[in-house]
This record gives C-alpha cells, sequence and structure tokens, in this order.
C-alpha cells in the first residue's frame, strides 16, 4: 500500500501500535476531527448510501403508527417521550412529526429526542428540522420521566465490533497492528477475562468458532433498558443482519454506493458489520424485557399496514408518481432486496 495512505491510517491509531476492531474503528468512525461521521454527509444519492426513510416515507409513515400504538398500548399516558437513536440526517423523524400532527391527542402527550453522538451530522438533522420541540441528546440522563419509546433504523451496524476466534480451549481476540513502515496486519491476542466471561454468558455463542461481539452496541443498550425498566417502555430495532450468527466476518466499506476494501479509504468510507439478531433477543431476554420475536422488514411492515396505505395514496397519483411509489415500495419488500436481509426486533416493559 503506498506510503501516503498508510500516514492517513497512522491517525486513527492514536499512538498505539495495536487496536483491537471494535476500539480501531470507533476511531476511523466517530474521532471528532477526522472521523467519518464527523466529517462527511453519508446519505442519500450524493453519499455512500441510503437509508429506508429516503427510500419511500412510507417506511417512516409505519414507524410513526408502531410508535402511536405503542403508545396506545401502554394506555395513552399524557407524557411519552420518543427517542431516535442515530438519526441519520433527520429524514424518519421529518416524516413522524407531520404523521403526528393528525393525531392530536399523542402529539400534545409527546416529547421527541434526538440521540446522536456527532455534531457534524447534529448540524445537518437540525438544518432539516426546524422543530423547537426536539431536543438532541447524546446521553440519557435527561430522560426522567415515562414512559420511553426507543427506535433505530440502521443503528446498531453502524456500531463497531469486537471480533474473537477460537482455538482449542482459548478465545483469541483480533487487533489491527502497525509496523515501523505504516502496514497494517491482523493478529490475534488472549482475549481479556471480561471480555471472555460475557461472552461465555450467551448461549448463542456456544458453537461459535468465529465470534463477533458488539461490546460498545450493548453498552448502549443496557443504559436503554435501564431507562425502560425505571421508567417503563420499549425499543424497536430495525437493521441488516441474520437470525443466527455463522461463524462470519461481516465487516464492510462502503463508498459512493460501491463496495469499499476495508482498509481503503479510511475516514472517507462507511463501515459497519450485521447485526446478530438471536444475540440481542437473548441479550433483551437476560435484561427482563419481554421479547417479541426476530421478524422481517417486510413482514413488520405489511403488519403496520404499508400495502393498505399505499393504495390509498396511488388512487390520486399519475401513472408515472404510481409507478415510482410502488417500485420504492419493492425496494423495501421485496424478499430479494431489503424485505428479507433487514429484521426487526421490539423488547418492552409494561
Amino acid at each position: 500500500m503506498p506510503q501516503k495512505k498508510m500516514k492517513t491510517n497512522l491517525k486513527f491509531f492514536k499512538n498505539s501500535k495495536k487496536l483491537p476492531t471494535d476500539i480501531f474503528f470507533q476511531n476511523v468512525l466517530y474521532d471528532k476531527k477526522i472521523g467519518y461521521y464527523n466529517t462527511k454527509q453519508p446519505f442519500g444519492r450524493t453519499g455512500d448510501f441510503i437509508t429506508a426513510p429516503k427510500i419511500s416515507f412510507l417506511f417512516s409513515e409505519m414507524i410513526a403508527i408502531w410508535v402511536i400504538s405503542t403508545w396506545e398500548n401502554f394506555g395513552k399516558p399524557k407524557n411519552v417521550n420518543i427517542v431516535e437513536l442515530g438519526p441519520g440526517d433527520g429524514s424518519l423523524t421529518k416524516v413522524l412529526i407531520k404523521v403526528f400532527k393528525k393525531f392530536p391527542n399523542f402529539n400534545s402527550a409527546k416529547k421527541i429526542y434526538l440521540y446522536e453522538d456527532s455534531d457534524f451530522l447534529k448540524k445537518i438533522q437540525k438544518k432539516n428540522l426546524k422543530n423547537n420541540n426536539i431536543k438532541w441528546i447524546n446521553s440519557f440522563k435527561k430522560l426522567k420521566k415515562g414512559p420511553i419509546i426507543f427506535f433505530g433504523n440502521e443503528f446498531f451496524d453502524a456500531i463497531p465490533i469486537k471480533q474473537f476466534k477460537r482455538d482449542k480451549n482459548l478465545l483469541l481476540e483480533k487487533y489491527y497492528e502497525i509496523d515501523k513502515n505504516y502496514d497494517i496486519s491482523e493478529k490475534y491476542y488472549k482475549a481479556m477475562k471480561i471480555d471472555k466471561r460475557a461472552i461465555n454468558q450467551f448461549k448463542t455463542f456456544y458453537k461459535q468458532s468465529f465470534i463477533e461481539y458488539p461490546k460498545i452496541g450493548l453498552d448502549i443498550m443496557k443504559k436503554v433498558i435501564k431507562k425502560i425498566i425505571k421508567y417503563k417502555g420499549c425499543i424497536l430495532i430495525v437493521d441488516y443482519g441474520f437470525y443466527k450468527p455463522n461463524n462470519q466476518n461481516t465487516l464492510q466499506s462502503v463508498i459512493n454506493h460501491k463496495k469499499n476494501l476495508l482498509f481503503k479509504n479510511l475516514g472517507k468510507a462507511d463501515v459497519t458489520s450485521h447485526v446478530n439478531f438471536e444475540l440481542l433477543h437473548e441479550f433483551f431476554f437476560k435484561n427482563n424485557l419481554s421479547v417479541n420475536k426476530v421478524i422481517s422488514q417486510k413482514e413488520f411492515l405489511e403488519k403496520m399496514g404499508i400495502l393498505q396505505r399505499a393504495e390509498i395514496i396511488a388512487k390520486n397519483l399519475k401513472f408515472n408518481d404510481q409507478s415510482n411509489l410502488y417500485l420504492r415500495l419493492k425496494r423495501l419488500l421485496s424478499p430479494r432486496l431489503m424485505g428479507e436481509l433487514f429484521k426487526v426486533i421490539s423488547a418492552y416493559k409494561f
């Protein structure tokens, strides 16, 4: 690899010679000065990828319906907190606000919070969401009442993961190491006891020879769960991933809507991993939440009534606009596209 690119890589090691997978990519993605999510607009056609809310407003409308129906299941309380985890460019919440206004009782009860750590993305969100009733947070400390309804679309996949492999009776963690020539190599070291204990408590990992462990992500979920247990509430996660782990390295990089080599364009390309929904289900259950069965995005959106909603809207559209509406709907629902790749999990405490 050319030396110029190696010097770019060196910045993300922050004076360390080796870093575990999650900390390295945490630096690559979230460093305040040079991290991907703090320096680049990643969303939409001019960005690196497109999310469901940008594909069709119908997706966001179904999330809005889920939020309102969840509020109804909680007995229509006079105060309810709505928290979007990782709100992207604000497209999802923008539609939610429009839908909420059609339900006056809910609209007067709700308070919207956006959980965002990137100052760069906050500026984009605030530009797209000129609404004084929205509050931005980077921790959950300000949430002191309930119930609280948390939701996140493509939130969990963007949180860096740890990677391990089993070698006979040893659990080894993957590190990225840089040499004097600034060349990066993968090396495995004996896992720390705290991580070994954490991994061994999950049945999901029992027979896995290669393990992806979302330690940072689960730490965030612990804070979410703590609020749900204390004030009652619910969490919904929509993301791409698998029902059961299959011993594969799922780290992937994308730039300009195309696959990118993992160590190429560091800080300029998105890096994600597939979400282990079996692990999330087990994690929520172990932390005393009631957990619904993991379902596909297709099943979730159809249960929420997306097909019926599309029919109503299509009646008032010209042919070309109808075609566009259903083409976007197909992208969300088709098993060959997002319909089966994306999964949905929800957990709650009444």
